[in-house]
């Protein structure tokens, strides 16, 4: 692993276009095409940005939600689609590493996804949210332990998880425990208050300091008019504003850059990979500073699905001329071919 590299990183805050899939792709695109002109090499989007967070659930009882539900799967992206084809390019264009948060259309569920595009524009991985959170439980189904991989990407060992699931600190530690270099997290932003943020701002620069690694954190911001879209009830406004903290965070656990608390923009930063070898000298938690004779973390990577069926093996069967001495036959007359035929009729559907 290359420690003496310097990378230039942006965390993007902005409101998405509600109800619409095209429209919140094309502002990706924009953002994509202008972080290229700041050079920038590794681009993070908020939680499930495209085509929006699901705010509708945290303020409406589920039996109300339906309509929203439904409008939300008809925007939800299925990949791969003409969305994932065109962010692919884009990356491809401007040799840079994408993480995008989608809501994920498969068969009828619908989950919170992560896509980790490479610079040559490849999918290196999709994974999905391990537990949905609270109100999150009635719109997305789980993801399971084949998505907890660090890739290795155009800009170095890369990780990925959103919002709350930074609070299993398992699964941060997983992560961890494959030489992260570049964390991103994602959040919905505009949400619950000012604490919100500040919760967020602990969560991040902690993983930082416990990871020994850069933190590139993104979330989402709702304007006024789309809060009032989504809450017409004045009274219950207040709990989709603030929540908003969007920046990039050194091993040392300090922000490189002006976090963004309020309103679009993109936090920039140089991410020196000196700086993971200076904390990690002091306090490696997966090297001198660990005690696998005490402490071990057994994770399950294995791709869940619903169905699992055992491969089938036929033998061709020929029939045989009977002969006077009965070579190349069994006792009733045919033989079992010496060519094996093998059928993988595995059929996996995802949960």
């Amino acid at each position: 692993m290359d420690y003496s590299r310097t990378v230039k990183a942006a965390a993007v805050q902005l409101s998405p276009v509600l109800y619409s899939c095209e429209g919140t792709t094309n502002k990706v695109l924009q953002a994509i095409e202008n972080a290229a002109t700041e050079r920038v090499e590794l681009i993070v989007f908020p939680e499930t940005f495209i085509p929006y967070y699901p705010y509708f659930s945290f303020i409406q009882p589920p039996v109300l939600t339906g309509k929203e539900h439904l409008r939300l799967y008809k925007e939800a992206v299925k990949v791969p689609s003409p969305v994932t084809e065109a962010v692919s390019k884009a990356a491809k264009a401007h040799s840079m590493v994408v993480v995008l948060g989608i809501n994920e259309r498969d068969g009828g569920s619908l989950y919170n996804s992560q896509l980790i595009f490479d610079a040559d524009g490849t999918l290196l991985l999709k994974r999905r949210k391990i537990t949905p959170t609270y109100h999150e439980r009635m719109i997305w189904g789980q993801g399971d332990g084949s998505g907890l991989k660090v890739l290795d990407t155009a800009v170095g060992k890369l990780g990925a998880l959103a919002c709350w699931e930074h609070y299993n600190p398992l699964a941060r530690y997983s992560l961890m425990a494959q030489y992260e270099q570049i964390h991103c997290a994602q959040f919905p932003g505009s949400m619950v208050g000012q604490i919100f943020a500040e919760q967020t701002e602990v969560t991040v620069r902690h993983h930082a300091l416990e990871a020994g690694c850069f933190v590139v954190n993104s979330t989402g911001w709702l304007t006024p008019e789309q809060v009032a879209e989504i809450c017409p009830d004045e009274k219950l406004q207040k709990v989709l504003t603030g929540g908003c903290y969007t920046t990039i965070i050194s091993p040392e656990g300090v922000p490189l850059c002006e976090p963004i608390t309020e309103g679009e923009g993109m936090a920039i930063a140089e991410l020196d990979f000196s700086l993971i070898t200076k904390r990690k000298r002091m306090m490696d938690a997966i090297g001198h500073y660990a005690r696998p004779d005490l402490l071990q973390l057994q994770l399950d990577t294995d791709k869940r699905t619903v169905l699992h069926q055992n491969d089938i093996h036929l033998f061709r069967v020929t029939e045989q001329n009977y002969s006077t001495n009965g070579s190349n036959s069994n006792n009733d007359g045919a033989s079992v071919d010496s060519e094996k035929v093998t059928s993988d009729q595995s059929l996996n559907i995802e949960h």
